[in-house]
């Protein structure tokens, strides 16, 4: 087939389904869009986890005065020999606890006043209810139960808990997100397959009177089928590029941009994904949308147009 008449058949198959080729390029878009989404959304979970997983605390909370309900508090306050007592089994634990920090009842107090600072009974609650503690950082935050088990029944200890939980609950809801946004995903891509099957069928049969004369003078299947195909491989390029535009706005502005000077300016460094984890993406997305369209336009073909 000549370049030129191939040029030719698909710049009129353009015109003549302007409206259709139209949609295959949004839905496409919104396809690869939610699809970029969710994956950038895992690929940030797994990021988040491996920094805060290497940074979370296991917090040893001491005995107040009113703690007696625990039976390892029975004495009351925890008192000084405890204290000491504590902080040197810590020591003993070396290389699993890398490293102590004690919160003194003056500055567990001060921190959560200004964690709650705004809330309406924060006057209401004494220093002495706050608890002391020990944070401790572990060389393997996975053997947290070695802690627990340690100084959950010690005396002057009232509770042993590790942040991990916390931060588990929050990874939790992201990783429902990016899974959300990847289900939405494949519903899109399962509409653009349906808009591509339609969009052929409707090409095809505004066009039969061409096919039926290329039959007759003996062109070959593939032939025949080259136009149709790359008329959809060119409106998926097209919404492909625009979702690529997209989620580099997206990461460019929104996460590398807002959201990583506003996660700075509370709590310091953070890790984030970047436009490197978009280009990193960017061939599977452009390269799957590309080889579905392909695959779908090559069976409604053969279903449509009988060569």
């Amino acid at each position: 087939m000549r370049p030129g008449f191939l040029l030719g058949e698909i710049g009129n198959g353009l015109r003549r389904n302007v409206s259709m080729v139209v949609s295959v390029v949004l839905v496409t878009m919104v396809s690869l869009f939610f699809l970029g989404i969710g994956l950038l959304a895992q690929q940030q979970v797994s990021t988040a986890k491996g920094y805060w997983y290497d940074r979370v605390q296991v917090s040893i909370f001491l005995c107040t005065p009113d703690s007696t309900d625990v039976a390892s508090c029975a004495g009351g306050a925890v008192t000084q020999d405890q204290r000491d007592q504590i902080a040197a089994d810590l020591e003993g634990l070396d290389p699993l606890v890398a490293e102590v920090y004690y919160e003194s009842n003056a500055d567990a107090y001060e921190r959560f006043r200004e964690q709650f600072r705004n809330s309406p009974v924060l006057d209401s609650i004494p220093q002495e209810a706050i608890p002391e503690s020990f944070r401790v950082n572990l060389s393997d935050p996975s053997r947290y139960e070695v802690i627990r088990q340690a100084f959950e029944q010690a005396p002057g200890v009232e509770s042993v808990e590790d942040q991990r939980e916390v931060v588990d609950k929050l990874f939790t809801f992201l990783g429902v997100l990016s899974v959300g946004a990847l289900a939405l995903a494949v519903a899109m891509v399962a509409c653009a397959v349906l808009l591509i099957s339609t969009t052929i069928r409707l090409t095809a049969w505004s066009r039969r009177r061409e096919t039926a004369i290329q039959r007759m003078v003996g062109a070959s299947a593939f032939s025949i089928y080259l136009p149709f195909i790359l008329e959809t491989v060119l409106a998926t390029l097209l919404g492909a590029g625009l979702a690529i535009a997209l989620l580099w706005g997206t990461v460019r502005f929104g996460i590398t941009g807002f959201l990583s000077e506003l996660l700075a300016g509370e709590s310091g460094l953070i890790s984030l994904v970047g436009e490197r984890d978009l280009w990193l993406i960017t061939p599977f997305l452009v390269g799957g949308a590309l080889l579905l369209a392909v695959l779908t336009a090559w069976t409604a073909l053969r279903r449509h147009v009988r060569v």
